[in-house]
């Protein structure tokens, strides 16, 4: 029998240990299974080699619960440890490691900037249990030994009857953790770190119905069996080779990773590559909200098949954040600091290949099957918008396949756009002018005034359009949009015809200031225009430059400082060349001047959507009495 002390260095390591990351006490469980699974695909590489003359056989890991002893039990049937190992490895390497972690974490222990906390390895065991026991046989031909600490620096260390291969590690759970002896628990944390481990893990048994013979009685019942309860899944689909999947793989696989998500995904990616560094995984475009908030946080991230995280921010470039699926790398560093990971040559380089490979996978999807590429437009246009907006690599790559539809469900290219509209949408100055809805129903009437004309109009409406069409501006000479209502249609698109007013220059005056006397300053700007005479005779737009500020202000970056608290300012463009104009300016009852100017105002708010509450209510009064 030997005993000793771990560690004399450090008079007793184990408080701390109980004191880290208290919140994170259940990572336990997942380090000591990673444990076992090290040591059971070492020592399958040490038997294909030739160096471990066992049989390798079909090794599983098996957790055990044993709640009147108080006890937990993690069995696996890897290649065990001589003594002298246990003595090397638990008492002199395992410690170090979790002296290092904790030293090296112990000022930012709750820094929730740090991703995993994986590296406490076998110590974390100390987390949740008051001793723990090491029973393992080598492979060997070498008695087996049994390692006993009770969370002291002392440990003792005897040979054991064990004669099959593995190791089982018995945590005597403490009273502050006894519900780490509760069923539901330990099989919400294999499933939530261990679902995809590449060892099948067996927790407890289940009942299994074996097929009825052909000749069986109508009434037969067949006959059940107990069987191991293997909760993982070893082998899941993105350890796989894209080839050797179906479509249905890929959407039983996204069912597997969300079981409670009833939609299916629109598309998946596939992401399998090993130099400049390894990297595996595929991800899944979902039908998008317009609420990017509601997205984030659905991509997990898993090391070598084991689960870490599903914050990805920094190895996923932020747009793909709102995608949902799985990543699964050895080469991103786990014990650091978010911003150390976004200087990090290598994470910088994944994400650029991931960046690249949904670039590439969407132009394929475009040029193979356009129409179903249009259809589901709608579904993902948010986050290929976002990516547009965020991601320089993307941008680049995105006028191949990111689309504008009209209000009348025709898709273009940015630069199939541009050709369209060259012939009858370029203005005096050689500007092309790109006309854009946001709303269908709320701009109706302007979009219908656009048609006539021969415009196309495309329907622009998630909530980060502003900022787009700002950038493409910015990246595109003579190029500007301009929504259909920020002007009357002869401003829109200025052509170099003129129409001429039927006021002369003094009416035009005199009826100026009536409008002024009864249309409110705060809100309305009034302008006479000379429109043709079927025009409407009072038309509200909203420039398109303060509107767009505005919107950008409101939505976080960009836009001018302040101008999201500013009042809504109109215009209001009165038509000189209607009749209505005319009446009101040779009216001479002041009452009915003012009552006809009202009427015309709401009429056009009503068009615009801006008739609400008091407003509406006293014009449908004034209208019944019109027509009393």
């Amino acid at each position: 029998m030997t005993t000793g002390k771990i560690n004399v260095s450090v008079e007793n390591i184990f408080p701390l240990i109980k004191k880290f990351l208290y919140s994170d006490h259940e990572i336990f469980l997942r380090e000591l299974v990673s444990n076992a699974t090290d040591a059971t695909l070492k020592l399958k590489h040490l038997t294909s080699i030739g160096e471990a003359k066992v049989e390798y056989g079909n090794p599983i890991i098996e957790v055990k619960i044993d709640k009147d002893g108080k006890k937990l039990h993690i069995i696996d049937q890897g290649l065990g440890m001589t003594a002298d190992e246990v003595e090397k490895y638990i008492n002199q390497v395992a410690f170090s490691g979790a002296e290092e972690f904790l030293e090296k974490y112990k000022d930012s222990a709750k820094d929730s900037g740090i991703i995993g906390h994986f590296g406490l390895g076998f110590y974390s065991a100390f987390m949740v249990a008051e001793k723990v026991e090491i029973i393992t046989k080598s492979f060997k031909d070498e008695p087996a030994a049994h390692w006993t600490c009770d969370g002291s620096p002392e440990f003792t260390l005897v040979p054991h009857d064990k004669t099959d291969r593995g190791t089982e590690i018995i945590l005597h759970i403490a009273e502050d953790s006894l519900d780490f002896l509760e069923e539901y628990k330990i099989r919400e944390l294999l499933t939530k770190y261990n679902k995809f481990m590449p060892i099948p893990i067996k927790f407890g048994t289940r009942k299994e119905s074996l097929p009825l013979s052909e000749d069986a009685a109508e009434n037969a019942k067949p006959e059940q069996i107990e069987v191991d309860n293997i909760i993982n899944n070893p082998n899941p689909a993105w350890t796989k080779q894209p080839v050797d999947l179906t479509d249905e793989d890929y959407k039983n696989f996204y069912r597997e990773l969300y079981p409670m998500q009833f939609e299916e995904p629109l598309f998946n990616i596939h992401l399998n590559v090993d130099y400049p560094f390894n990297l595996t995984g595929i991800l899944y475009f979902p039908k998008m909200s317009s609420d990017l908030q509601l997205q984030k946080d659905k991509i997990q991230l898993y090391q070598n098949q084991v689960y870490v995280t599903d914050n990805v921010e920094g190895i996923v470039p932020e747009f793909l954040g709102m995608l949902k699926g799985v990543i699964d790398s050895p080469d991103i560093p786990l014990n650091v600091s978010r911003s150390y990971l976004q200087a990090d040559g290598n994470v910088k380089k994944i994400s650029n290949y991931i960046t690249r490979k949904v670039a590439d996978k969407l132009k394929s999807l475009f040029n193979e099957n356009r129409e179903d590429f249009e259809q589901k437009w709608n579904d993902i246009k948010i986050v290929l918008e976002y990516g547009m907006l965020s991601e320089p690599k993307f941008y680049e790559k995105a006028g191949d396949f990111v689309l504008y539809p009209t209000v009348d469900d025709k898709y273009y290219t940015l630069a199939e756009l541009k050709e369209t509209i060259a012939t009858n949408q370029t203005d005096k100055n050689g500007k092309l002018v790109v006309l854009y809805a946001s709303n269908k129903d709320a701009q109706h009437s302007y979009i219908e005034i656009a048609k006539q004309k021969g415009y196309q109009v495309v329907l622009l409406d998630s909530p980060i359009v502003s900022h787009l069409i700002q950038k493409l501006e910015a990246d595109n000479e003579n190029l500007t949009f301009t929504r259909v209502d920020s002007d009357h249609i002869e401003k829109l698109i200025q052509k170099e015809e003129t129409q001429i007013s039927k006021l002369s220059e003094d009416e035009s005056t005199q009826l100026k200031t009536v409008l002024e006397e009864i249309v409110p300053k705060t809100n309305y700007s009034v302008q006479l225009e000379p429109l043709d005479s079927t025009a409407a005779p009072f038309i509200i737009t909203q420039p398109e430059f303060m509107r767009r500020m505005k919107e950008m202000s409101q939505s976080g970056g960009g836009g001018m400082f302040g101008m999201g608290n500013f009042p809504e300012m109109y215009n209001l463009v009165v038509n000189t060349n209607s009749e209505l104009a005319t009446t009101i300016l040779n009216t001479g009852d002041k009452s009915v001047q003012e009552s006809l100017v009202k009427q015309a105002l709401d009429l056009a708010k009503i068009s615009q959507g801006l008739l609400k509450g008091e407003e509406l209510t006293a014009f449908v009064k004034r209208s019944f009495e019109l027509i009393k």
